[in-house]
Parts: C-alpha cells; sequence; structure tokens
C-alpha cells in the first residue's frame, strides 16, 4: 500500500484546500520565520513606515563605513594660563627684605614662611604683620603685588612669594570606570579629558561577563550643568579631546555598542562592535555566517531606524541585499554597520516547503494513530 492510497481519502481535501490557499493567499498560509517585503505590500493599505534600498555597487557608497583616521589634538589650555584664586584654595605666604634687621628676614635666613592661608569664604586671608588681604579673583602675581603695597611702610622693598598649597576650587570631579575616581586638580598640569582620566589612573576595563571593555566606554563632560560632549574612549584617543575647566564633571561608563543578527544564520543573537567602521560582511562573519542548508541568499535584510531623538519624523530604512551574486561580497564590505542595527536572513523556499511537509505528516500521524493505522516512514 503506498502513502498516497493510504492518505487518499482523508488528505486530498486537505491538499486540495492547501493548495487554494496557497494560490489565493500569497503563501501566508504558513508563515515564514521572520518579515517579507512583498506581504506587506500587497496587504497593507497604508504607506510603508521605511524605505526600502536595494543595495548594489552604486547605492552603497551613500553608506560607506566612516574611516577611523587620526587627527591631532588641540585642546587650548596652556600650562602657564591665569589660575584665579578662590574660597577654600590653601596659600602658602613668603615675605622677604633685602637688609637684615627688619621684621622680615632676608632671603638667606630661615622664618620668611608665614603659614598656609586658607581663603576664607568671604575671599580673604589674614597675613601676619600684614593684615586681612582681599584675595578672591586674583592670581597669585596679583596677591603677591598687594601683599606688597600693604607690606610697604612696614618693610624695606619687601619681596613677596604666593603659592598654592592645596587646590579646593580649580578641580574636576573625575568618577565612573576609572580606576581612581575622584577629584582631580588642574593645577597640576591637567589640561584635557584625557589628562583628566589618566591622572585617575586610567579607564578600567572590567571582566566581559560583569562590566565593559575599554573600547566600548563612553565619556561624557558636564559643564555648569549642560552636557558638552557625549562621545567614545577611543575617539577621545584619537584625536576628539577637548580642554577642560574647573568644577567640569568627566564621567566614563560603559556603552556597549551592538547589533543583532536573527534568522537563518550559525549563531543567532546580539553581538559587539568590536571596531568603528565594521562593514555587513564582518557582520555577517562574526555569527558564523549564513547556514547552507536554511539560508536564502537573495533574503538578506538589514534594518535600520532613523535618529528618531533628533529627528521625530525621521524615517526607517531596510536595506536588501542578494548574496547569490558575486559582486554582493564586494557590497557587503562597502556597508558601514551601525550601533542597534539588525541583521535578517530568510530561509530558502526549499526549507520552508519542508516545514509544511514536517507539518503535514505529524497532523496524519496522530490520525493514524487515533485510527489505528501506522504511516510507513519509508513510503516518503
Amino acid at each position: 500500500m503506498t502513502i498516497w492510497t493510504w492518505l487518499r481519502p482523508v488528505a486530498r481535501p486537505v491538499f486540495v484546500g492547501l493548495g487554494l490557499a496557497l494560490a489565493l493567499g500569497g503563501c501566508q498560509v504558513v508563515p515564514g520565520d521572520g518579515p517579507w517585503m512583498g506581504g506587506s505590500q500587497a496587504s497593507s493599505t497604508e504607506a510603508l513606515p521605511f524605505d526600502v534600498i536595494d543595495l548594489t555597487p552604486t547605492s552603497v557608497v551613500a553608506f560607506r563605513p566612516v574611516p577611523s583616521l587620526d587627527k591631532a589634538s588641540t585642546p587650548n589650555t596652556s600650562a602657564g594660563a591665569r589660575i584665579a584664586v578662590a574660597p577654600g584654595d590653601v596659600l602658602r605666604v613668603r615675605i622677604f627684605e633685602p637688609y637684615a634687621g627688619s621684621i622680615f628676614p632676608t632671603i638667606q635666613q630661615p622664618g620668611a614662611d608665614l603659614g598656609t592661608q586658607r581663603v576664607t569664604d568671604q575671599g580673604t586671608i589674614n597675613v601676619p604683620y600684614i593684615g586681612t588681604i582681599p584675595v578672591a579673583g586674583l592670581d597669585l602675581g596679583q596677591i603677591e603685588q598687594r601683599i606688597a603695597e600693604r607690606a610697604k611702610g612696614k618693610a624695606q622693598d619687601p619681596q613677596v612669594i604666593v603659592e598654592f598649597v592645596a587646590d579646593r576650587s580649580h578641580t574636576v570631579m573625575v568618577s565612573g570606570d576609572v580606576k581612581q575616581p575622584g577629584r582631580i586638580s588642574i593645577l597640576d598640569n591637567v589640561r584635557s579629558v584625557v589628562d583628566a582620566i589618566n591622572r585617575a589612573g586610567g579607564v578600567y576595563a572590567s571582566s566581559v561577563q560583569g562590566g565593559s571593555q575599554s573600547n566600548q566606554l563612553e565619556v561624557v563632560v558636564r559643564r555648569n550643568g549642560q552636557v558638552i560632549l557625549t562621545t567614545q574612549w577611543s575617539d577621545l584617543l584619537a584625536g576628539a579631546d577637548i580642554p577642560i575647566e574647573k568644577n567640569d564633571e568627566i564621567v566614563v561608563r560603559p556603552n556597549a555598542r551592538t547589533y543583532t543578527v536573527l534568522g537563518a544564520v550559525t549563531k543567532a543573537g546580539n553581538v559587539e562592535m568590536t571596531k568603528a567602521n565594521m562593514n555587513l560582511l564582518e557582520a555577517l562573519g562574526s555569527v558564523g555566517g549564513l547556514t547552507d542548508e536554511r539560508a536564502n541568499k537573495t533574503g538578506v535584510f538589514l534594518f535600520r531606524m532613523g535618529d528618531i531623538q533628533n529627528n521625530p519624523g525621521a524615517r526607517a530604512r531596510v536595506f536588501r541585499l542578494d548574496l547569490s551574486q558575486p559582486v554582493s561580497i564586494f557590497v557587503a564590505q562597502q556597508f558601514g554597520m551601525q550601533p542597534r542595527d539588525v541583521v535578517y536572513v530568510t530561509n530558502a523556499p526549499l526549507y520552508e516547503y519542508n516545514k509544511i511537509v514536517t507539518a503535514l505528516y505529524r497532523t496524519f500521524s496522530i490520525i493514524s494513530v487515533t485510527r489505528g493505522t501506522v504511516i510507513p516512514s519509508t513510503s516518503f
């Protein structure tokens, strides 16, 4: 007894109905594992919320990866910039006189150090023998000149030296994934964001399971309550460094740049971008490539959302690639990946047909068990 003889009274209506459904419904009675562009165009009466772009040697030119070229970093803060004193700073004041026997010693004698002076909340310091001196907003040279003027009449041609002992106001806060988070003084030759992070011990690359890697770190700089810079740590090292000012806040935080690969690939899932200028061919290779028995080489799609945050009216894009053409390998090498891209590889038509046959076989197996008849597996 052949399988068709056994199935004739039961299966013929099923196959006829299935054939009519396939013919009338556009092969949608047994959907695939992913989206179908033609189905959306045929069944939807609304305009598609995305643009479909076929990737060809001509169209891919506009989507090439941006080359990561190093550039010269030009922070404009010099080591000799004017540093104004502010409340909380601690200063050391020394006064010399050219002749011995006066109130203040000569430069060859000890005792010129008048101790440390903390700038009060009113912006003043109290210098022995001189009195209260307003210093807030002045640099060290201006403070020396003001003390020398106040010392006239008490000392002969006084020489004044003022130095920083502890910097309390000219600091920046460095926090996040750095080895030594905390406040960093910019008076110690710290001019830029990279300088501050390096002074905090450098970035901290934790384990893959529990944290971030150094090339997946984002740096945020806040100034006066506003975010003035958000960039990758690797971009800072490539020349995107900027000068810092006192009271800046620098935060180093994880920012895994990932894309998603779904469908008929060897290993689907989320994948971290190991470099900034990754292309589509490298993205497919990172998941083991397409599976030979499942993948439809003519149906490789990449879904990319528009910049909704900055442009609410931006449309999404769907890029379509036909890998059955040899030139598509070169096209995939020229297409640049972006974070949050979704790559989907559709199933081959024969694979979908096998799913239908398998589903029918399981259905008839249940019927045969109910009737007490066993379908000979060797008849297929």
